[in-house]
């Protein structure tokens, strides 16, 4: 395991990523959710993590009830704060969000030291927990101002109380997640989607102000939502349809995996822990069977011709690792 920052939070290499519990996109039974935290468990992953935004507190109501079976010693939990909970009219779905679930609450944007405060508290009661290791501002793009003087200092304020072990941000870019680890004194950032094989956008100046600064970074959205895991016409990419010049780019990725006896599964999850800046990759899991998988293609070999042929053909930009 290796710890966040200068903190003594430590994560496994793979995580596991909940959003999927909250009924993203479909929905997942109760049991199904429960045998894939389990499946999770028996594949060394200790490192899970969580928001109120999956499914209006349902990954975390499922995280929390499965993590029960096991000592609260012996993983690292983090959860998110910037979108508050209220209870709305409970009529109609959430699917305009991603997630199957009833319209039981509405999300509030509340970056401010007291939204941050009762956020937290309202995900420890879903938990069903005193207390989480890690806890990420969540997206605030368009927020950037309240996030930097208010959000910020208020998590900085619950680490100096104990109350957290880590605090960082979590964002779809790297622009602002830049501008945290230069200006404030966060421990991790959780950077999705923007270090992959068709996105290295973070390694431009991201990860290298993180490695030197001594913040780690957590990549999520190792297979672009979809489309590196399953690259066909009509995958998903960044949450939405994939253009065809990306889908054709992840075929040829594909191909060239192949032709070099892995996976593009294995080499999307393979280029991303590689960086020295990362100490884990999150992938998302529905299903037990998925949680396997990302297992098994986490500790699949991936030839250095492999990634010889991509920087010949054009296909990966630079000299980031592998």
């Amino acid at each position: 395991m290796t710890a966040l920052g200068r903190t003594e939070v430590r994560v496994t290499p793979l995580g596991f990523g909940a959003a999927a519990l909250g009924n993203l996109y479909a929905p997942v039974g109760h049991e199904q959710a429960h045998a894939a935290v389990r499946a999770a468990w028996e594949r060394g992953i200790r490192y899970f993590d969580t928001a109120p935004h999956y499914g209006l507190g349902l990954s975390e109501r499922r995280l929390g009830a499965a993590l029960r079976a096991y000592d609260r010693a012996s993983y690292t939990l983090s959860t998110k704060v910037g979108r508050r909970l209220e209870p709305a009219d409970g009529t109609g779905d959430d699917r305009a969000h991603g997630y199957a679930v009833p319209a039981t609450h509405r999300r509030v944007w509340d970056f401010s030291a007291d939204g941050v405060r009762r956020t937290l508290e309202a995900s420890l009661d879903r938990l069903g927990l005193d207390r989480v290791d890690v806890v990420y501002l969540h997206d605030p793009d368009d927020h950037a101002e309240q996030a930097f003087r208010e959000g910020y200092p208020a998590l900085e304020r619950l680490r100096a109380e104990g109350v957290v072990g880590a605090i960082g941000a979590g964002m779809n870019q790297s622009a602002m997640l830049t501008r945290f680890v230069r200006d404030t004194d966060v421990d991790v950032v959780l950077c999705a989607g923007r270090y992959t094989l068709l996105d290295q956008s973070a390694a431009e100046t991201l990860l290298p102000e993180a490695l030197r600064r001594g913040v780690s970074v957590v990549v999520g959205g190792a297979f672009n939502s979809g489309l590196l895991a399953a690259p066909a016409p009509g995958a998903t990419y960044d949450y939405t349809r994939a253009p065809r010049r990306l889908v054709d780019r992840a075929l040829r990725l594909k191909a060239a995996a192949e032709r070099h006896g892995t996976t593009l599964r294995a080499a999307a999850l393979a280029f991303c822990a590689a960086h020295p800046a990362v100490a884990s990759v999150l992938v998302g899991a529905r299903s037990a069977a998925e949680v396997h998988d990302c297992a098994e293609q986490f500790t699949t070999p991936v030839p250095d011709a492999f990634w010889r042929e991509l920087r010949a053909d054009g296909l990966l930009a630079g000299e980031e690792p592998p």
